[in-house]
């Protein structure tokens, strides 16, 4: 397999979702959200990744720049995070391209579906 095209993310310990915290491969072109899901991280995604809630909220520690760009409606929903800082972003909006993460799951999320 060729890994010339592969980037490491690196998921930070999170008390429930992933104790350990856990490092993944990915190719470009994948949402943060859909990666975590496919690494058996269960990342909250109430609105099923169409960017109309909050709870796959991360904060991207390392890497932030090289994600896809931000639009108007991820930032409009964002604000309505728990524990927002400058480098969040929607795990479901945030698409992966050719730089390293590191990626934190907040300890909260805010679940407009189950409140």
């Amino acid at each position: 397999m060729n890994n010339k095209n592969k980037v490491k993310v690196t998921f930070l310990p999170h008390p429930v979702i992933c104790p350990e915290g856990k490092v993944v491969e990915s190719e470009p072109g994948i949402s943060i959200c859909q990666l975590a899901l496919n690494n058996g991280i269960d990342i909250e995604h109430a609105c099923e990744m169409v960017c109309a809630c909050t709870t796959c909220h991360v904060i991207v520690r390392q890497g932030y720049n090289s994600l896809s760009e931000i639009e108007e409606r991820e930032e409009d929903l964002l604000d309505k995070a728990w524990g927002l800082e400058p480098q969040s972003r929607l795990s479901c909006q945030a698409i992966v391209d050719n730089e390293d993460l590191v990626v934190e799951i907040p300890k909260y999320s805010i679940n407009q579906v189950s409140e």
